[in-house]
């Protein structure tokens, strides 16, 4: 089970922030949660909060299960730009130059990892006698 947290109109670049969330992606979420706390980045404070917000999403769905026994890891992080604002800055001989103020959209998302399926599902498989192709099947 998934759970999503959102943040909006972040008054950062969307540049210094996906610095933050590149160093985050696929980690688990004590591993993440460790690394955003010691990190200097400005974004890494905010996102350490979306990240707790998650956790607390989660948590509400799965009242049932631990978070410690879950396994959980940041399945996807991504950052978008949000809205600019414009200003002019007075320049020489009656100029002005424009200064765009920038923000962004930070999208997180958890999931539990799951064990992948080894080759004991693929040898019993064989042995059952399926295949992949159902016509060669229908044929015998």
């Amino acid at each position: 089970m998934e759970a999503v947290a959102k943040l909006r109109n972040v008054p950062t670049s969307p540049r210094k922030m996906r610095l933050v969330a590149d160093l985050v992606r696929g980690k688990k979420v004590t591993q993440a949660l460790g690394l955003l706390r010691f990190e200097a980045n400005i974004g890494a404070e905010k996102i350490e909060k979306l990240l707790l917000s998650a956790l607390a999403n989660w948590q509400q769905h799965n009242e049932e299960e631990r978070i410690e026994d879950a396994n959980l890891y940041i399945s996807e992080i991504f950052v978008d730009e949000g809205r600019q604002l414009k200003r002019l800055r007075p320049a020489p001989q009656g100029r002005g130059h424009r200064i765009r103020k920038r923000s962004n959209h930070v999208t997180l998302k958890i999931d539990t990892k799951v064990e992948k399926l080894g080759k004991k599902t693929t040898e019993h498989a064989k042995q059952v006698g399926t295949t992949e192709n159902p016509k060669a099947d229908a044929k015998s």
